[in-house]
C-alpha cells in the first residue's frame, strides 16, 4: 500500500482513536503500511431521499481516495435502517419510509455516487445492502446489541440529549438506529468507517461493537460538514443553499461562481483537488476555478466551459447560451399568466414561490426583470426560444 499520506489527512477533520503513543492506540497509517492485504474502508449511505449534494460527496470523495490507494471501498445502502431514519441532530422522530420509497432512493443514490467512485477496478468497491443482516435479526441477536449500551450512554447522544430536556418523545426503535449502524461494521468487517462529524457517536458504537464480538476496532475517520451556499448554515436541500450532484452544468457553474469569500478555502480544499495557496489571490478569480473545476467533475470539460460561457452571457441579458436548461412549453395550457409559467418550468415548487420571487423583483425573462406576475402569454409562439430565470442561479429555456 502506499506509504504517501497527503491524500488521507487533506481537508479530514478527525481521525479516531487519535494514535496517541501514551494510550497505546494504534496508528491509522501504522496499519495501513503494517496490513498484509488491502482495507476494508466503510461508508453507510442511507437513502432517505433522492439527491445528493457536494455536501454528501465529501466522504465518498475520500472514500475514492482510498480506493486510489489501493484498499477496497465498501458502500453500505442502508435500505434497512433508512426506514427508521438517523436521529442524530433531529428534534423530532423521523417519518418512516416504505421498502419502495427506499428502493427507488438507493437506485438514484448509486447512479450519482458513481461519478465518484471507481465502480469498474476489481477488488475496488463491494455494494452492501444491511437489510442482508439486519432484516433477519432475531430477538435473542437483538437483546444481545441492546446489552452493549446504556439508556444514559444513549441519551446522551446528539439530539435525544435536546428532546429529553424538552419533553419531546423519543421512541424506542429510534434507539436501535445507532446500535443497527454499528453492527454493521461487523458485518462487513470494517478496518475505517467514514463519515460526517456529526456521525462519530454511530462510528464509535461500531467500534464498540467490534470489541465485543472479538474482532479489532475499525478506525472513524470524519470529514467536515460544509457549509451551505448562503454562508450560514450547513448545505441543505431543505434549506435551498445546496449544490446538487445531479443539477445541470449551468445551474451548478451559477451556484458555485457566487461562492462567499470566506468559504472559497473550504470548498476548494474539500471539493477539488486543486492547491489553493497556489492559486490567484482574487476571490472573484477563485470563484471561477472552483466552479469550472467541480462543475468539470461531474459533467466534463466541454460542458464546464460551456457553462461559464453561458453563465457569462446570462448575465449580459444574451439568450445565446447552450447549456440552459430546456422544458416543453407542450404541457402548458394557453393563454397562461407567467407567474404560472415559472411553476410549471420547474423553476420553484409552487405558484405562491413564483409571485413572491416576481415581486421580489426575483425573475427576468431575456435579462429583462418581469414586474408583473400576472403578465399574459396568449399563445405558446410567445414563449418559444425566450430564457427564464428565477433567482441568480436558476435558468430554463422554453421550446416546441
Amino acid at each position: 500500500m502506499t506509504s504517501s499520506f497527503g491524500w488521507l489527512h487533506r481537508g479530514t477533520h478527525e481521525i479516531f482513536p487519535s494514535g496517541d503513543a501514551t494510550n497505546g492506540d494504534e496508528n491509522l497509517e501504522q496499519r495501513i503500511l503494517e496490513s498484509d492485504r488491502p482495507l476494508r474502508i466503510k461508508m453507510g449511505i442511507d437513502p432517505t431521499g433522492s439527491d445528493i449534494h457536494l455536501g454528501h460527496s465529501i466522504p465518498v470523495r475520500k472514500m475514492r481516495s482510498f480506493q486510489d490507494a489501493g484498499h477496497t471501498a465498501v458502500l453500505i445502502i442502508g435500505d434497512f435502517t433508512a426506514r427508521i431514519g438517523d436521529p442524530t441532530g433531529k428534534s423530532e422522530v423521523r417519518k418512516q419510509l416504505t421498502e419502495e420509497q427506499v428502493k427507488l432512493n438507493a437506485q438514484t443514490y448509486l447512479e450519482q455516487v458513481r461519478r465518484i467512485l471507481d465502480f469498474d477496478t476489481p477488488g475496488r468497491l463491494e455494494i452492501r445492502y444491511n437489510s442482508e443482516w439486519l432484516a433477519g435479526m432475531d430477538l435473542t441477536k437483538i437483546l444481545e446489541l441492546l446489552g452493549t449500551m446504556t439508556v444514559g450512554q444513549m441519551i446522551a447522544k446528539e439530539g435525544f440529549s435536546d428532546r429529553y430536556d424538552k419533553g419531546n418523545p423519543i421512541f424506542l426503535h429510534e434507539f436501535l438506529y445507532p446500535l443497527m449502524q454499528g453492527y454493521d461494521s461487523v458485518a462487513v468487517e470494517s478496518d475505517v468507517e467514514l463519515g460526517g462529524t456529526d456521525q462519530k457517536f454511530n462510528i464509535a458504537v461500531g467500534r464498540d461493537l467490534q470489541r465485543h464480538f472479538g474482532m479489532r476496532p475499525q478506525f472513524g475517520l470524519l470529514m467536515p460538514i460544509l457549509i451551505g451556499t448562503d454562508g450560514s448554515q450547513k448545505m441543505s436541500k431543505s434549506l435551498g443553499n445546496y449544490v446538487g450532484l445531479n443539477e445541470d452544468a449551468l445551474t451548478m457553474y451559477s451556484k458555485l461562481e457566487k461562492t462567499p469569500d470566506t468559504l472559497l478555502e473550504n470548498y476548494i480544499t474539500l471539493l477539488t483537488q486543486l492547491d489553493y495557496p497556489q492559486l490567484s489571490p482574487n476571490p472573484r478569480d477563485q470563484q471561477k476555478i472552483l466552479a469550472l473545476d467541480v462543475v468539470s467533475q461531474y459533467h466534463g470539460m466541454a460542458a464546464a466551459q460551456q457553462a461559464q460561457a453561458d453563465a457569462a452571457n446570462l448575465i449580459g441579458g444574451s439568450t445565446e447560451a447552450d447549456s440552459v436548461p430546456e422544458f416543453s412549453v407542450s404541457t402548458i395550457e394557453f393563454p397562461a399568466k407567467i407567474f404560472f409559467v415559472t411553476s410549471a418550468s420547474g423553476l420553484c415548487k409552487t405558484s405562491s414561490d413564483a409571485r413572491r420571487q416576481i415581486q421580489g423583483g426575483g425573475v427576468k425573462l431575456n435579462g429583462e426583470r418581469v414586474a408583473d406576475p400576472n403578465f399574459i402569454f396568449e399563445t405558446s409562439s410567445d414563449l418559444i426560444g425566450q430564457v427564464l430565470q428565477f433567482g441568480k442561479n436558476k435558468f430554463v429555456r422554453f421550446v416546441p
